[in-house]
């Protein structure tokens, strides 16, 4: 095969494979599989459901600092956000998807003003993402479900991990543990 042939049929698989995931990316065809919750934090078991793509939809449904922490990879102020110090027991749930994402059982004061925790509620509802932005190597945490960005996670934490998940509080909702009697 000639080298303009090569190239040419590379160009042709590439654009081939991009239209491919495009379409199935937009037609929601890309499933992941996440452990259910229920508001109470018992687990529910394993599913596999379609990734969340509502792409002009989040500006509709999400606070403008919860667009921008969550579609853009933002980060809010520390400390400016009412909630970053919360101590009452519950479930924190992604803010885009509702996704579990972290118990308040594992969450602790690391003084940053994020809210911190040293894991999260399921490893299959976070996803790692190799961060270079502002010219450091950080890991980025993001929801499994939808793709939003939550903080990211450090190796600085507390027993009996290791590790502190800086969390943007926008990114979150607190659902608190119901009361029994």
């Amino acid at each position: 095969m000639h080298r303009r042939q090569f190239l040419f049929a590379l160009s042709s698989a590439a654009v081939f494979l991009t239209t491919r995931a495009s379409a199935s990316a937009a037609s929601g065809g890309d499933k992941v599989t996440i452990m259910q919750f229920s508001d109470d934090g018992k687990p529910l078991g394993r599913v596999s459901l379609l990734k969340v793509h509502k792409d002009a939809e989040w500006r509709k449904v999400l606070s403008p600092l919860a667009y921008q922490v969550t579609r853009e990879q933002g980060t809010e102020r520390a400390f400016s956000v009412p909630g970053h110090d919360r101590h009452e027991a519950g479930l924190y749930r992604c803010v885009c998807c509702d996704n579990a994402l972290f118990d308040s059982s594992t969450k602790y004061d690391s003084g940053t003003g994020w809210p911190s925790f040293w894991q999260p509620i399921a490893p299959e509802n976070v996803r790692n993402v190799s961060d270079r932005q502002l010219g450091m190597a950080r890991t980025e945490v993001q929801c499994m479900r939808c793709d939003a960005h939550l903080g990211h996670v450090f190796d600085d934490g507390p027993k009996p991990t290791g590790l502190r998940y800086c969390m943007n509080t926008v990114a979150m909702r607190f659902v608190p543990k119901p009361k029994t009697n």
